[in-house]
């Protein structure tokens, strides 16, 4: 036997219930309400004139027939200010409704741009969440691989040739299964690569000088395998002047001071364009929208049309708050933005997802 269905049960959707209105829709009925106000009052206006020309030839009647019209004159008298009445009436109602109108429309554009303020920030959001997840990935593939065997014991002992061949090979089978990467790099203590993962395409790597590169620097001082170097978005020479963002983390050999350093180059431009590039626009949109990310200084790293990277700056200013619209009327263009809000133990780098739209 069936047991009865819970009375707290949440009963089905209606699916002839027709969806609640949104702001387009409120518009286009208040739009529908002032054309059907204007056209009524007209033709309150047209039966009023009609009304006052039939008094107007009453009383001409009236007097036409002297002493026997009199009575017909104080009748037609009466219609004719009725009539003055209602059209008094009708004017004062077309004022006042015309002033309404106006208001409603005027909150219905003010929540409509509310709305899509508010859709844009999400789209915003979602972009730089989606980035963000992706390199939290990469903070924890630098320092997992800085602790790998072959890495270790070539820092260690940066003369021996076998040990970087070794290390060089090991680089190779990661970065095999890694696609994101376009190469790894094993730095010696002095700033000298001493492998690198990749060596058929970027050959004579090896004993080159990275000592001045900002990421090496701070990668030998971090204090633990927890830490590790963010990576800025930049073009690497070495690479080609690819667009990279490189991680770095110490490597060591037991509890001493680093030993060398292990970096990572992100492949940032096709990872960060497939990003942009998936943001869901709507086709009649697409057009006039860019969706953009940004770093903590407004510099573009990204864009869905391709321009500006690396050398340009959001237009808008973004007033150090964490999301929020802005309005530029000489252009009447929106840039909705979101701060990133960092992913697991990924804090992020201060960067934006922006989504900028212009009129039309």
């Amino acid at each position: 036997m069936t047991a009865p269905a819970s009375a707290s049960s949440p009963s089905p959707p209606d699916a002839t219930r027709p969806p609640a209105p949104g702001p387009a829709t409120i518009a286009e009925l208040t739009a529908e309400v002032g054309r059907i106000t204007h056209d009524k009052v007209g033709s309150i206006r047209r039966i009023t004139a009609q009304t006052k020309i039939l008094a107007l030839n009453a009383l001409i009647e009236a007097a036409r027939a002297g002493e026997h019209g009199r009575g017909f004159s104080v009748v037609a008298q009466e219609v004719r200010g009725i009539g003055g009445a209602i059209e008094d009436l009708a004017r004062e109602l077309e004022i006042d409704l015309a002033a309404r109108i106006a208001a409603l429309q005027r909150s219905v554009e003010a929540m409509t741009a509310k709305a899509e303020g508010e859709r844009l920030i999400d789209l915003a959001l979602n972009a730089i969440e989606l980035i963000d997840r992706n390199l939290y990935e990469r903070t924890c593939d630098v320092r997992w691989w800085a602790t790998d065997a072959a890495v270790i014991a070539c820092a260690a002992d940066p003369g021996r040739d076998e040990a970087a061949d070794h290390a060089s090979e090991r680089l190779a089978v990661i970065l095999s299964a890694y696609t994101v990467y376009l190469d790894l790099w094993l730095c010696g203590r002095d700033g000298t690569i001493l492998a690198n993962g990749r060596p058929e395409r970027y050959p004579h790597l090896r004993g080159r000088s990275v000592a001045d590169a900002p990421w090496f620097r701070d990668a030998l001082l971090l204090a633990s395998g927890n830490d590790y170097v963010p990576g800025e978005v930049h073009c690497e020479a070495q690479l080609g002047g690819a667009q990279v963002a490189t991680y770095a983390a110490a490597i060591r050999d037991g509890n001493g001071p680093a030993c060398g350093v292990l970096a990572v180059h992100f492949d940032w431009e096709p990872q960060a364009k497939a990003i942009v590039a998936g943001v869901r626009v709507a086709d009649e949109d697409r057009a006039r929208t860019r969706v953009v990310l940004a770093d903590a200084h407004h510099r573009i790293l990204a864009a869905s049309d391709g321009k500006g990277v690396l050398t340009e700056t959001l237009a808008a200013d973004l007033q150090g708050r964490e999301s929020g619209v802005v309005r530029d009327p000489a252009s009447d263009t929106v840039t909705a933005f979101h701060r990133t809000p960092g992913y697991e133990t990924y804090r992020g780098l201060g960067w934006y997802g922006a989504i900028v739209r212009s009129g039309g």
